[in-house]
């Protein structure tokens, strides 16, 4: 009812927001600037008739955005989602009225000097010049989210990184847990995560609206995503100045037959990560889902659970509803927000997500949003051979980032390992070592050091392969039968051969064999 102190609000709470229109429709009688637009245009306002949207008539161009848009503007509301569906007929022969839309939109929104914006739909090649566009409107199946990872990973052929699709679906198809846990997950790695749904009541997306078991995974898969800003800030400042899209197929790392047949639904998330999403159901009596992927050669660490796998092949992965594979290549570096940092400033505290296995360099993006930002870039550089991290010191304005910060490190692909001064802890499930470095001057920076050799960890196949085998609800001898001549075996072809002979089920057999697969201490 008060719509100025709704938005004001949302603004103090440091929200922004951004209103559908359907311009199409015309301006109608019921609306504000009905009569001003009317006269403007010789519209009888008596017969309240709708003032015909044109936007190939100069003349409608200006009050079409001065009389609606800018009053609303002023009352909070920060950019437009701009919503043509109407197809390419115009008054001007060879103007489709959607890219005239997004341009005026998108040169009008930055009028003031700030950073543009608009969401709008695909306009044809090269319509990415202005939107971050979206799919239109997606229907819940999982047929149709195993199509999302193909078509926005493929977007970045034609230059269109900045894309959405509707996180959890749109309307029409079914009501799934499961398929909704795995859609949220998506949208953590998708260069936009914006749930949208259709006006009903039971096409709901509210976390708190799921059972006990995928409420967690959506709220924790919103978490992660606000963590990640700082990545994604970095990644989206490269594809601004380098032309290279956040979300991208592997064959742009890997450029080989093999790797297009073999990971259409995988993609590399800007130059550390490769996603490899959940779209298929999981196996009842496994509880594990399943994805096939190729992996581009040199290592790989899942962020997850620390397991490691070797690259240069096609994979099966299997995972539980709570994670999907996400991988970090050997010497990757990830920034993240604190756990409980859920502002919009830049932060006061990061933690930074290394992975051992070869030497890796990030450089850290920050500005202060201005149309001419003033820019900082932090630079984090890991030596695997002296196993140590440097953070910076800062680069640029410093006035830009805070003048000191508090940083977490987390170490992964690590054996038992400490820091030389410094408190830490050691996750043997994870295979990951965190480090409090406590507050670091950005002017100066700070220096992470391992102590001892700190070794590369294992993988831990036994130990692994026990925890699932807990876990899956499958017949308890076979169960007994299965460890017990898992664990007599030294060897990794042993092993295998007796997976072949007590697994006959692909479910069963495959999430261990991922674990011995994945890569292997082979014996001559």
């Amino acid at each position: 009812p008060d719509p100025e102190r709704f938005l004001a609000d949302l603004r103090r709470r440091g929200l922004a927001v951004t209103l559908n229109i359907h311009p199409a429709a015309g301006i109608r009688g019921h609306e504000a600037s009905y009569a001003r637009i009317a006269a403007l245009r010789g519209v009888d306002t008596a017969s309240e008739e709708a003032v015909v949207f044109d936007i190939g008539d100069p003349d409608f161009i200006a009050p079409y955005l001065e009389e609606i848009h800018h009053p609303l503007e002023e009352q909070g509301v920060d950019f437009w989602w701009i919503d043509w569906q109407q197809g390419q007929a115009s008054t001007v022969p060879g103007l489709d009225p959607l890219w005239a839309l997004n341009h005026f939109h998108y040169l009008d929104n930055g009028r003031t000097g700030r950073r543009p914006l608009i969401l709008s739909r695909y306009a044809g090649p090269g319509s990415h010049r202005y939107p971050l566009g979206f799919s239109g409107d997606t229907i819940t199946t999982w047929e149709s989210l195993a199509f999302q990872p193909y078509f926005t990973a493929t977007a970045a052929n034609i230059g269109y990184g900045w894309w959405s699709h509707d996180i959890g679906g749109h309307l029409w198809g079914y009501r799934d847990e499961e398929l909704t846990a795995r859609w949220f997950q998506l949208g953590v790695f998708s260069p936009i995560n914006r749930l949208h749904s259709t006006n009903s009541k039971f096409a709901t997306k509210e976390p708190w609206m799921f059972d006990r078991l995928i409420e967690p995974v959506l709220a924790e898969s919103l978490r992660l995503r606000h963590r990640l800003v700082p990545y994604l800030y970095t990644m989206n400042e490269r594809a601004h100045s380098l032309g290279e899209p956040l979300v991208r197929p592997l064959y742009y790392a890997d450029p080989r037959w093999e790797t297009f047949l073999a990971a259409k639904t995988s993609f590399l998330f800007g130059t550390e990560l490769l996603v490899a999403p959940i779209t298929s159901q999981r196996d009842l009596h496994t509880k594990h889902a399943s994805v096939e992927t190729w992996l581009p050669p040199g290592q790989w660490v899942d962020l997850f659970t620390g397991l490691r796998y070797d690259g240069g092949r096609k994979i099966r992965l299997h995972r539980t509803i709570d994670t999907i594979p996400v991988l970090l290549r050997a010497g990757g570096i990830v920034p993240l927000t604190a756990p409980d940092a859920l502002g919009v400033g830049n932060p006061e505290a990061l933690e930074i997500v290394v992975c051992t296995g070869a030497d890796g360099h990030f450089d850290l993006y920050e500005d202060d949003d201005a149309r001419r930002p003033r820019v900082v870039r932090t630079p984090l550089t890991w030596s695997d051979a002296d196993r140590t991290l440097t953070i910076g010191p800062a680069e640029g304005d410093a006035g830009v980032v805070p003048a000191t910060r508090r940083y977490t490190v987390r170490i992964i692909g690590v054996g038992p390992a400490t820091a030389e001064g410094l408190a830490s802890g050691y996750d043997a499930a994870t295979s990951s070592l965190t480090v409090d470095v406590g507050d670091v001057a950005t002017a100066s920076g700070a220096v992470v050091r391992l102590a001892g050799a700190a070794p590369t960890a294992s993988n831990r196949e036994l130990e692994r392969i026990e925890a699932f085998l807990l876990r899956a609800d499958i017949d308890v001898q076979v169960k007994e039968g299965l460890w017990d001549a898992l664990a007599a075996e030294p060897s990794f072809e042993r092993r295998m051969m007796v997976l072949e002979g007590f697994a006959p089920e692909p479910a069963l057999r495959g999430v261990i064999a991922e674990i011995l697969l994945a890569s292997p201490e082979r014996t001559d």
